[in-house]
């Protein structure tokens, strides 16, 4: 049957390891896609700490939509994660979308970041 590893996780190795050849000691945001919810989060990887997260399980986000799970609310997690970012002084980071493919959801993350004032 050959190798155990997932398709999944086959995209989200080989998108880490080009993230680390270009990324030159920038934070990294990272996404994470579940059927129900979406959560973006702002790590540095030198420390391994998580700097800034915003999830689609906040109470700001859970008020304006019933399934949490839509392009909408990732487009207000995105533009969360943004404001949380330049709040504590970061404009430059990586995006790391994992083993997901660019479309949909993860698409209108980034763009809102972008448009709120994150680079990348």
């Amino acid at each position: 049957m050959g190798n155990s590893i997932s398709l999944h996780n086959k995209r989200k190795l080989r998108n880490r390891k080009s993230l680390k050849k270009k990324s030159y000691g920038k934070l990294r945001l990272s996404v994470f896609r579940s059927s129900k919810h979406i959560y973006g989060q702002i790590i540095d990887d030198n420390e391994g700490l998580t700097i800034a997260a915003a999830s689609s399980l906040e109470s700001i986000v859970k008020k304006q939509f019933k399934n949490c799970g839509t392009k909408e609310a990732a487009t207000v997690v995105g533009k969360l994660i943004a404001e949380k970012a330049i709040k504590k002084g970061i404009k430059n980071v990586v995006f790391d979308r994992g083993g997901y493919i660019y479309h949909g959801r993860i698409k209108n993350l980034a763009d809102a970041a972008r448009d709120a004032g994150l680079i990348f």
